[in-house]
């Protein structure tokens, strides 16, 4: 497992410091997971990717929803990317990269990003919408989605997360968030996830 979630570079290994410092441990283990399915989806799909800038983009992609960085009128997702572009400024990336950030952090709330456009933002919201909404989780293997989060647990992420993006919709009512929230996805997601982890089904 180590090996699998090792950050790829000192500059990545500095993007999940950053998380751990600001965000709760599950929603750590949410945005640890999601670099694991993304990489196995990439690895599935034959996808090309830079791995540092999806690891960063995938530390700090809900970072809009702690509560140092929760924006009044932002949607979180635009709120994360401004902090992922701050980060990668910090790291004295070109500004091509730190706009990649920004994009990629901002597409995971999309509903599908094209992968021959945006590779890294169609892992990163590929891998967030199974680890969310159980969405396309049958593109994995269950054993394996069942032992990364063994070692990853989800503890209470759905019933927080779901919370965090309940409050977003409210203030944000014309946010993805909302979009979101409305059709239940977190919920939903949570109980996708239960049957995976208790019985091995996928549906």
């Amino acid at each position: 497992m180590d090996a699998l979630v090792a950050p790829p570079t000192p500059t990545a290994a500095l993007a999940l410091e950053a998380a751990i410092e600001w965000c709760s441990a599950d929603l750590v283990n949410h945005c640890l997971r999601s670099w694991v399915w993304g990489v196995a989806l990439a690895d599935r799909d034959s996808i090309a990717f830079d791995a540092e800038l999806l690891y960063v983009a995938t530390m700090l992609h809900d970072v809009g929803v702690a509560d140092h960085f929760d924006a009044l009128e932002v949607p979180f997702e635009r709120a994360g990317g401004a902090v992922g572009w701050t980060f990668a400024a910090g790291a004295a990336w070109p500004a091509e990269r730190r706009r990649r950030v920004f994009e990629i952090i901002e597409r995971h709330m999309w509903v599908s990003v094209n992968p021959a456009e945006d590779s890294e933002g169609h892992l990163l919201e590929a891998a967030t919408s199974i680890d969310v909404a159980g969405a396309g989780i049958d593109q994995l293997d269950a054993g394996f989605l069942r032992d990364v989060t063994l070692a990853l647990p989800r503890g209470k992420f759905t019933e927080d997360f779901g919370a965090a993006i309940h409050a977003q919709a409210v203030r944000k009512p014309t946010s993805n968030a909302a979009r979101l929230d409305d059709a239940g996805r977190v919920s939903a997601g949570g109980a996708v996830w239960q049957r995976v982890l208790t019985t091995g089904a996928e549906s």
